[in-house]
């Protein structure tokens, strides 16, 4: 179930476990140094190990011995805290939100991707990165890049200018949408299903729906996990249309294993383990572990996700990537606040 844990490869992934460890610890002391200064941690731990890995990467070439672990980290430890996090979510209370939430979150997917496909062939971008992009910003970052490329024939260059700017944008919307939610006075149930309909990937919601309070993240969890299931219709669709070839060779090419890999192992537990807290089956003392226990791995997440961000491939990837992909992100973000208004979701208590 969960990869990389045999003996073989404990060794290889210690290094980078250890220093996303180490960029967790720091981050935790310096919320508690900073909450002791000024009242209150501005901010969060998470955030500060974001930003304190980051750093780390941009400023020093890590060794490769490193990479293994910190990978790992980020995939894994992170997957772990998310399945966790299902033990402390109720279904009765996320409900509350709305169900017309849902059609918003299916109209925000489709809009999305639509309108930055446009706006990325009106850049000048090859079809194929167009689609990389709006895919990738519409649905789950990396993960969406990654099921998309071989669906539509991506040579390995777009790929890897797709998946760079995923790694350093998706940090930015992390850190700057609890900002946003702050000063357009969104309520918590709002502010984690913006979180939910703009942040890249699962994770990354706990980051930035952290800092507004549990309910930001029950919902931001949920409503992004719908949206990454959204994957599977858009890979179907694109098999079916996407022009590369004869009609039957484009449907023959739809991989059912990627398909079914879309809802992946945490994701099954953190469902299994919501529906039995919201069944009243889970001991409160449970469900207090697993909040703490989720929490500090996830800050260890975070801190190996900074690692594997470098802020020059920003530059490196030309100007009008950039472009296309902030104003894709803006334009997302946007139609996000559409469907919260539309809902009435942003004046919910």
């Amino acid at each position: 179930m969960i990869d990389g844990l045999s003996t073989t490869h404990v060794g290889r992934l210690l290094p980078g476990l250890a220093l996303s460890v180490g960029v967790a610890m720091v981050a935790l002391l310096l919320g508690r140094v900073e909450a002791a200064a000024a009242g209150r941690a501005w901010l969060e731990p998470l955030v500060l190990a974001i930003l304190l890995g980051t750093i780390l990467r941009t400023v020093r070439a890590l060794p490769a011995s490193f990479a293994p672990g910190i990978d790992w980290s980020a995939r894994t430890v992170l997957e772990v805290a998310v399945a966790l996090i299902g033990a402390t979510i109720s279904f009765g209370a996320v409900m509350a939100a709305g169900l017309g939430l849902l059609g918003g979150i299916v109209a925000t997917v489709a809009s999305a991707i639509g309108l930055t496909f446009l706006i990325g062939r009106a850049f000048g971008l090859p079809s194929k990165m167009a689609t990389l992009v709006a895919c990738g910003n519409a649905i789950c970052g990396n993960s969406a890049i990654a099921a998309v490329a071989p669906v539509i024939d991506a040579d390995g260059e777009d790929v890897a200018t797709a998946v760079a700017f995923t790694a350093v944008l998706g940090v930015v919307v992390v850190l700057l949408l609890p900002v946003v939610a702050s000063v357009l006075r969104l309520s918590p149930a709002a502010g984690g299903a913006l979180a939910g309909l703009t942040v890249y990937a699962v994770p990354q919601v706990l980051a930035a729906a952290g800092p507004m309070g549990g309910v930001a993240v029950q919902v931001g969890t949920l409503v992004k996990l719908t949206r990454v299931l959204m994957l599977g219709p858009v890979l179907l669709l694109l098999s079916l249309f996407a022009p590369r070839g004869p009609l039957a060779d484009r449907g023959a090419r739809f991989d059912r294993r990627r398909f079914a890999s879309i809802v992946p192992w945490f994701i099954i537990v953190f469902l299994l383990l919501a529906g039995l807290r919201s069944a009243g089956l889970l001991p409160a003392g449970l469900v207090g572990a697993a909040d703490h226990v989720a929490g500090f791995l996830t800050i260890v997440a975070m801190a190996a996700l900074g690692l594997g961000v470098d802020l020059r491939s920003v530059g490196a990837a030309g100007p009008r990537v950039t472009a296309v992909v902030t104003l894709s992100l803006c334009l997302l973000g946007m139609i996000a606040l559409v469907v919260l208004w539309a809902t009435g979701l942003a004046w919910n208590g």
